[in-house]
């Protein structure tokens, strides 16, 4: 029997966001394919208070089944190897998406400027909608269709429920001050990953310094794509996945 594959969207977002390849996953895969929303985002009713990773990630633990496949894009990343290392017969393989185990730039670790995540949280508190839509549009950076993307994107996400404020504001403290590099080097099952090589967010720079803490450690780059290779470069995207399945 095959692992279910389970896929985890990123900060802001939710299952929506996989809408656009999820019917093509379940095509060539022989195993199901489900997506989730991560506590305090989309239609989950969960959301722990207060509100950090191990707590979010025990509550998506209890809606696996054992052994699957989780695919976790940027911040879904983090999840799926922190489930993966606390709860490991959930979990058969992580495949990241545009995912890092550290987000933050640190020394001599390429990532987004505290800087950066600090001016998102202060426009959070303000402009919900506004920061989100900016997030969207770094998303779709490099894309040739960047414009339409975007747009699809809105549309599929408005049809889930608006995220929870704390649950906005834990997910970007989660980005900013969890550091998975010691989970993702001793990770007990196969780490697998996909790339955009114009990603703002994981920088290129910054795949050399997992490949060095991992030596199992496979990805693959998508020479034009950005933090969201599943929409900007669906077909390469679909390629990479069928091969790490």
């Amino acid at each position: 029997m095959q692992s279910e594959l389970v896929l985890l969207h990123g900060w802001g977002m939710n299952q929506g966001v996989w809408q656009l390849v999820q019917p093509e996953l379940t095509f060539f895969y022989s195993g199901s394919v489900r997506s989730i929303d991560l506590p305090g985002f989309g239609n989950s009713n969960s959301c722990p208070s207060p509100y950090n990773l191990h707590d979010a990630a025990e509550i998506v633990s209890e809606q696996l089944s054992p052994g699957s496949i989780l695919m976790g894009w940027s911040l879904g990343g983090l999840f799926a190897l922190y489930i993966a290392k606390h709860w490991p017969n959930k979990v058969s393989k992580v495949i990241l998406v545009a995912s890092s185990p550290f987000f933050a730039e640190a020394d001599d670790w390429p990532g987004i400027k505290a800087s950066v995540l600090e001016q998102f949280k202060e426009q959070l508190v303000n402009q919900r909608e506004k920061t989100i839509e900016r997030f969207l549009a770094i998303q779709a950076m490099g894309s040739e269709s960047a414009r339409d993307d975007i747009k699809q994107l809105k549309h599929l996400l408005n049809q889930y429920s608006a995220p929870k404020s704390e649950a906005l504001s834990a997910g970007l403290n989660i980005l900013q001050n969890d550091d998975l590099r010691n989970v993702f080097a001793h990770c007990p099952v196969p780490v697998k990953a996909i790339f955009g090589r114009l990603d703002a967010l994981v920088p290129y720079k910054a795949i050399n310094k997992m490949a060095a803490l991992n030596t199992e450690f496979e990805y693959e780059v998508l020479d034009k794509a950005s933090h969201a290779p599943f929409i900007s470069h669906k077909k390469e995207f679909l390629s990479a996945v069928k091969s790490m399945l």
